[in-house]
């Protein structure tokens, strides 16, 4: 997860949130019931502080979508914005 997150700052494209979303959702459910079950926790209490704090609240389900597609073994290339660089 720590590998989309800093690929998603480093490449900083617009409209490519939900592609690393699930990218690093499915990365961690790959490494197993542990990888599954951090990914989820992570997930769940980084939109959870968004919600609180008011601070992209507007998308959350949709980014939520995209992390439960990645940890079921989606195909994160759904969310792949276009022109986003193939290194990412």
């Amino acid at each position: 997860m720590h590998r989309a997150y800093r690929d998603m700052k480093e490449a900083n494209w617009k409209n490519s949130d939900k592609y690393f979303h699930a990218r690093g959702n499915r990365d961690a459910a790959q490494r197993g019931a542990g990888g599954r079950w951090a990914a989820r926790v992570i997930s769940d209490a980084r939109e959870w502080a968004q919600e609180q704090t008011g601070h992209g609240n507007e998308d959350a389900e949709a980014d939520q979508r995209a992390n439960r597609h990645g940890r079921n073994g989606g195909d994160p290339n759904v969310y792949r914005p276009k022109g986003l660089p193939k290194k990412y």
